[in-house]
């Protein structure tokens, strides 16, 4: 670009801005933005109520410590101030985290306390002056710890999980499926398991796998604080077997003969386990003692045994022909 060029474009700027209409304008823009200024410095010089969120860390734990409660706290504290001021705080780097030495408040029974005073304390040492607490959200930091006493309880779901129609839970696992515990003794002794946070998972027809966390129990660390669950529904298919019917309690050189000898069992599977299921894992029988008690021309049978995961399992029919034959 030469510099005619250049000098032409500088002539239509310079007009634009320079000519009487944008000049106008151009003045009406300064002095709006002169009040604008003048009206942020008054309304900065007011006084006003801030809730600002400063984090107070519990620091130096011994190796030997473990503090069962969080080390981390956030403390809501409300200041009175001149609005300049409340605005560093807000928006600056004036307050820096808490943090509170661990001997300076740990006790012998397991536990310490920093009191509302001890933290507006260490909160006024950020602060201007001027500054003045109105509140502070917990007004105390209490925490708990041991020397590692700990045991091991398994996880336990807590919550309703259920399978869509046509479907059923197959599997229901947790990894880990159980977890360390971290507490004082009398609390070790009174946990037998921990529960997951509240879960509801209706209407499941796809495998879900999602990590959840273990409910907080106050006074008590848990490593991990967090699970995977993995829930696995599977399709509903109705399949029978002919089972043979045996005799239970018969005495010795006794026979009894059913007519039919074998009976039919209708049951409901998940499709991904039948291959899994036999023939010989049902178990139909026919009670000599009862024969004997209640003689009649029928016999009663019995669906006696079924194998994991089958339900609905049933009968065709639930009397047969019988004979007793002597050996």
């Amino acid at each position: 670009m030469n510099d005619s060029k250049l000098f032409r474009i500088f002539r239509l700027v310079r007009n634009f801005f320079f000519s009487s209409v944008n000049r106008e304008f151009l003045i009406f823009l300064f002095f709006f933005a002169l009040s604008g200024a003048f009206w942020l410095l008054m309304a900065l010089n007011e006084t006003y109520e801030r809730e600002i969120s400063i984090t107070a860390n519990i620091v130096d734990i011994p190796k030997n410590v473990v503090l069962s409660s969080d080390t981390t706290t956030t403390v809501r504290v409300t200041v009175k101030d001149k609005g300049y001021y409340l605005f560093t705080y807000i928006y600056g780097d004036k307050l820096r985290p808490i943090n509170i030495k661990f001997e300076n408040y740990a006790k012998k029974n397991g536990s310490g306390v920093v009191s509302s005073s001890e933290l507006q304390k260490f909160i006024y040492q950020q602060l201007y002056g001027s500054s003045r607490i109105s509140s502070l959200k917990p007004d105390k930091i209490e925490f708990l710890f041991n020397y590692g006493l700990n045991k091991r309880v398994p996880v336990k779901l807590l919550g309703k999980v259920e399978a869509g129609q046509s479907y059923y839970l197959s599997k229901i696992s947790f990894s880990p499926d159980s977890v360390d515990i971290y507490a004082n003794e009398d609390v070790l002794d009174s946990i037998s398991f921990i529960y997951t946070q509240k879960q509801n998972l209706l209407n499941l027809t796809d495998t879900v796998i999602k990590d959840i966390p273990l409910q907080k129990l106050r006074g008590v660390k848990t490593v991990p604080s967090s699970i995977r669950m993995s829930v696995f529904p599977d399709v509903l298919t109705e399949e029978t077997f002919d089972v043979p019917i045996t005799s239970v309690n018969m005495p010795e050189g006794k026979i009894l003969r059913t007519f039919p000898s074998r009976v039919t069992v209708t049951f409901t599977v998940g499709a991904s386990m039948f291959r899994s299921i036999r023939q010989d894992n049902f178990i139909v029988v026919a009670d000599y003692n009862e024969l004997v008690a209640n003689p009649s021309e029928k016999c009663n049978i019995y669906l006696r045994a079924i194998p994991h995961g089958v339900l609905n399992a049933r009968l065709s029919i639930n009397q047969v022909d019988y004979l007793i034959e002597e050996q």
